[in-house]
C-alpha cells in the first residue's frame, strides 16, 4: 500500500472544489483614489509656489533700489549731481568698455563702478514722467518713480524725495 507524505491527502478532501486565489494587486477604486490623492497634493504644492517672473522682477526692484540709494548716498557726499536713467533704444547696448549696458548712473566718480545690466536680460525699465532720476547732491528730491517690467509682470519703485526708493504695493500704483 503507497503512503502519501505528511501532509499530502488524496482522500475524500482533496476532491473538494478549490476556491480560486485572488489576482494579486490592486484594485481599479483603490488606484484611483491614490491618483486623486496625488492629484490634490501636486495641485496645493502649484499654488504654494511662488511665479518664477514676479520673484525675479522683485529681485530686481530690490538690487535696483539698493543701487539707488548707493548712489544717492556718493552724491550727497561728494555734493556732485548724479543721475539713473534705463538704456533708451537709440543708444548703444554696450559701454565704452564693451560691457552690456541696461541703464547707467551718470555722475558717478569712475572709483565707484556700479552694475549697468539686469540680472534678467528681460527686465525693462521706464522713469515715469521724466528721461532720468535725480539722485543729488541735494538732500529733498522730488517725488520720483520708476516702472519695471519682465514679461506680463509690472513693479514701481518710488520715493517721495525723502524716503528711500522702495517698491510700491500695487494697490498704490496710480
Amino acid at each position: 500500500m503507497p503512503k502519501s507524505a505528511p501532509g499530502s491527502s488524496r482522500g475524500p478532501a482533496s476532491r473538494l472544489p478549490r476556491r480560486p486565489r485572488r489576482a494579486a494587486g490592486f484594485t481599479l477604486v483603490e488606484l484611483l483614489i491614490v491618483l486623486a490623492i496625488v492629484a490634490v497634493g501636486l495641485g496645493l504644492v502649484a499654488l504654494a509656489l511662488p511665479d518664477g517672473e514676479r520673484a525675479r522682477l522683485e529681485e530686481e526692484a530690490e538690487r535696483l533700489a539698493a543701487l539707488i540709494e548707493t548712489a544717492r548716498a556718493e552724491s550727497r557726499v561728494s555734493g556732485a549731481p548724479v543721475y539713473w536713467q534705463p538704456r533708451r533704444g537709440d543708444e548703444p547696448a554696450t559701454d565704452a568698455a564693451g560691457q552690456p549696458l541696461q541703464f547707467r548712473f551718470v555722475g558717478l566718480p569712475r572709483s565707484l563702478p556700479l552694475p549697468t545690466r539686469w540680472l534678467d536680460a528681460r527686465t525693462e525699465a521706464q522713469v515715469v514722467g521724466a528721461p532720468r532720476l535725480v539722485l543729488g547732491p541735494e538732500a529733498i528730491l522730488p517725488p520720483q518713480r520708476v516702472r519695471l517690467s519682465l514679461g506680463s509682470q509690472r513693479l514701481e519703485l518710488a520715493s517721495d524725495g525723502l524716503a528711500p526708493f522702495g517698491v510700491v504695493p500695487p494697490e498704490a500704483v496710480p
